[in-house]
């Protein structure tokens, strides 16, 4: 009696397995059309939201820089400065894993980094706008693909900091040699801002997506 039992809950699974798959494939085509076409709908008019955050920060700090590097710098100056900040670009992502500053999302609450990421792009205020406003959007799927490509995302943006993190900075040392105490607060306060802020936001961002479903440390160049 025991062996017919097994041998029918064996029979069951595999039917029940076979009629999931069924149900999967006639739900397919419905997911696949206009479902679909409103999801990416979404997804590019997000972007076009986002860009609005962006470049609001953009020209609140990096204007006024120019300008510095305008009136207080020469030219040759900027350019090598420039050139030398943009090393970083190219480091691996194990570098960035290197230099983060913790693992734990405790850390960067104690930081006030989730404050941050209420007026940045892709944050909370824009995302809570756009799910009003469009029932079909997602800031991001619940699904490895998507939490995964979130993930490297922040990489590229970190880069992209920390680059204008050493170039801010050695406008600030620049200025500090030329006594502009002004420039070196402004300086100072926009490097804060601009660049230290919005890196421990990509740090944490990752801590939160690797608690979510990234299992294993995806340390890709």
């Amino acid at each position: 009696m025991p062996k017919l039992f097994c041998f029918t809950r064996k029979i069951y699974r595999f039917r029940s397995r076979n009629a999931l798959v069924i149900v999967l494939l006639k739900l397919k085509p419905a997911l696949n059309s206009s479902d679909r076409k409103d999801i990416q709908k979404t997804a590019r008019i997000a972007a076009v939201y986002n860009m609005i955050p962006n470049l609001i920060w953009t020209a609140l700090f990096l204007i006024p820089i120019g300008y510095y590097c305008y009136a207080f710098v020469s030219a040759k100056f900027t350019y090598v400065s420039l050139g030398l900040s943009l090393i970083p670009i190219f480091f691996p992502n194990s570098f960035y894993d290197r230099i983060q500053l913790s693992r734990k999302v405790s850390f960067y609450k104690r930081l006030g980094v989730r404050y941050i990421n209420i007026l940045a792009q892709n944050g909370a205020l824009l995302n809570s706008f756009l799910k009003r406003k469009y029932p079909h959007f997602r800031a991001i799927y619940k699904n490895r693909s998507s939490i995964r490509k979130q993930y490297f995302q922040t990489y590229f943006f970190e880069k992209f900091h920390f680059s204008l993190f050493i170039f801010f900075t050695i406008l600030t040392i620049d200025a500090t040699i030329q006594g502009q105490l002004y420039w070196v607060i402004v300086l100072i306060i926009s490097n804060l801002l601009y660049n230290v802020y919005p890196n421990l936001l990509q740090q944490y961002v990752r801590v939160k997506l690797k608690s979510a479903g990234m299992k294993k440390k995806p340390s890709e160049s």
